[in-house]
């Protein structure tokens, strides 16, 4: 069986995937592995092989000695890249600019042309490119294949890419709206269709990929219109850590009235705000323990949080003017039924019905509306280490 070892590369931690890119989105992976606290005086490796666990803790100096570390304990149990057949490396990159709006075959060009988005994802794409010329040094003899986060809304409308500044200095500094998580949006937006019994190119929907990192996406005929991130993964809905959306006046308040640097700026936006910021913890089952023990902060963190999407929701609509579906996935869109509800509640004037037991069960894609609703609403579960696979299958078989 011909499989692609999907790599998503992050700062201190590499995740990867042995995939079949001709599984269907419910299976398991062959593989999937994490290598974290990479350059901590302790790191850690956790793989399951055919969901059977293996784990190794041990110093990690770096991303190369993580993926070696790695591939040897996939070696030591038959799994390693010389022992099944890996046709492809896919590499989740988040930022593509205007450069890149299709996956690509990596070579020493694209990777220059990587670095060379640096400066719209400083903290994303040189942990992505560390990743690439690891593997690459590691595995010559496979097709290497960039997957990139910003792809699928490369070809935003104008009227939704651009932001109303001095058009030289846009232009100059490659400021638009960019859009993140488009692997997700665009597996998603792809499943859809098939689940409600309409042709893609007829169906217009709302895509919630809620998890730590949020966004929403508006899709008409399996094209986005619309999405809530911009330049950076910074705009749009509170999240875990990001504050989303936020008068611009704030950032110059905070340095010029609080003494901030921008650095520190930076990092209160984009770590110390959000859910996490009003209530103390991200994970929306301890804030639902605190809602239900009765503290104010993470019911208003909550909230707040719902507002925000609502108000997304709601102009997306309105942008898309008919809606066949809305789906929610990732970490709180597929598990919390709660922040479902809240989202959609006192929706049925605009078709919206949920169907409160449906909405309540668990499982693998699923619609959750009534079956007399204008507009489905659907769980989808995202998957995109298999989107990744399957565009890395397509351009590796065509190379």
């Amino acid at each position: 069986m011909a499989y692609v070892l999907v790599l998503n590369s992050g700062s201190s931690s590499i995740k990867f995937q042995i995939v079949d890119p001709t599984a269907s989105a419910a299976d398991t992976p062959f593989v999937s592995g994490l290598v974290e606290q990479i350059g901590e005086p302790s790191g850690h490796i956790k793989i399951k092989i055919e969901g059977r666990a293996v784990e190794s803790s041990m110093p990690i100096r770096d991303h190369r000695g993580g993926l070696q570390l790695a591939i040897a304990m996939l070696d030591a149990n038959g799994a390693g890249p010389t022992q099944v057949e890996i046709i492809a490396v896919g590499h989740r990159i988040v930022h593509g600019g205007q450069t890149f709006s299709e996956p690509v075959l990596i070579d020493d060009t694209v990777v220059e042309q990587i670095r060379d988005l640096i400066p719209l994802a400083p903290l994303h794409n040189p942990a992505n490119i560390d990743g690439i010329e690891v593997a690459r040094a590691l595995l010559p003899n496979i097709p290497h294949i960039g997957v990139f986060d910003t792809g699928f809304f490369n070809h935003l409308p104008a009227n939704a890419a651009t932001y109303a500044i001095d058009a030289e200095v846009a232009k100059e500094q490659k400021i638009r709206r960019y859009g993140f998580h488009g692997t997700s949006h665009e597996f998603i937006a792809s499943q859809v269709p098939d689940l409600i019994g309409k042709p893609l190119e007829e169906t217009n929907q709302i895509v919630l990929h809620l998890g730590n990192g949020a966004s929403v996406s508006a899709v008409r005929g399996g094209q986005p219109i619309d999405t809530t991130m911009g330049l950076t993964p910074l705009e749009g809905l509170v999240m875990g850590t990001r504050s989303g959306d936020i008068d611009p006046g704030v950032i110059f308040h905070l340095y010029r009235q609080a003494g901030m640097s921008i650095d520190e700026i930076d990092n209160l936006l984009n770590r110390g705000s959000g859910v996490k910021g009003i209530a103390g913890v991200n994970d929306f089952r301890e804030l639902h323990t605190m809602i239900e023990e009765g503290s104010a902060e993470a019911k208003l963190a909550y909230d707040v949080y719902i507002h925000r999407l609502r108000r997304y929701i709601g102009a997306y609509m309105i942008a898309l003017g008919r809606v066949d579906a809305i789906t929610f996935t990732a970490g709180v869109g597929e598990n919390d039924s709660q922040a479902r509800a809240d989202a959609l509640a006192n929706l049925e004037g605009f078709g919206v019905k949920l169907d409160e037991a449906k909405n309540a069960e668990r499982g693998d894609a699923r619609i959750i509306s009534t079956d007399d609703s204008a507009t489905k609403v659907l769980v989808v579960p995202t998957n995109e280490e298999l989107a990744i696979a399957q565009k890395s299958a397509q351009i590796a078989q065509g190379a």
